[in-house]
């Protein structure tokens, strides 16, 4: 395993609400990101598909981790959107996020959220978000 992805997994380690659900960052390179969050019955809504806050935490998460890939490890998310497509039912869910563009201080980034049973993978929510280096306070 590489340092990056090595201290990629170790952020989302230190993360609590990321144990909690489960998640594991499962790529990282410069620019791009995959995390895995596996689907149990406590992260489901009452019509049985996973909650939109568990989609948004995937999201979110992995469009930081590709931030951080160019702009280093301190970092926050600025300002994110996102799109549900479709109700997520399967297994899991893997978020994948690329680096857009990106400055000293900043980046653009894009999200594609899957949900993921067996071999097949379909497209449930797209996100878009700006992460930034934070500034020392």
């Amino acid at each position: 395993m590489d340092d990056l992805l090595r201290l990629g997994k170790e952020a989302v380690a230190s993360q609590p609400f990321s144990v909690l659900i489960g998640a594991e960052l499962t790529g990282l390179s410069p620019g791009q990101a995959e995390l895995r969050v596996p689907v149990t019955p406590q992260l489901r809504q009452q019509h049985g598909f996973v909650h939109g806050g568990v989609i948004s935490y995937a999201a979110d998460n992995t469009l930081t981790a590709a931030g951080a890939s160019v702009l280093g490890p301190e970092i926050v998310t600025s300002e994110y959107k996102i799109n549900y497509l479709r109700p997520v039912v399967g297994a899991a869910l893997v978020a994948r996020a690329t680096v857009v563009h990106s400055s000293r201080s900043q980046a653009v980034c894009r999200c594609d959220v899957f949900t993921v049973d067996g071999d097949s993978e379909v497209l449930c929510a797209v996100a878009q978000g700006t992460i930034v280096k934070m500034t020392p306070t």
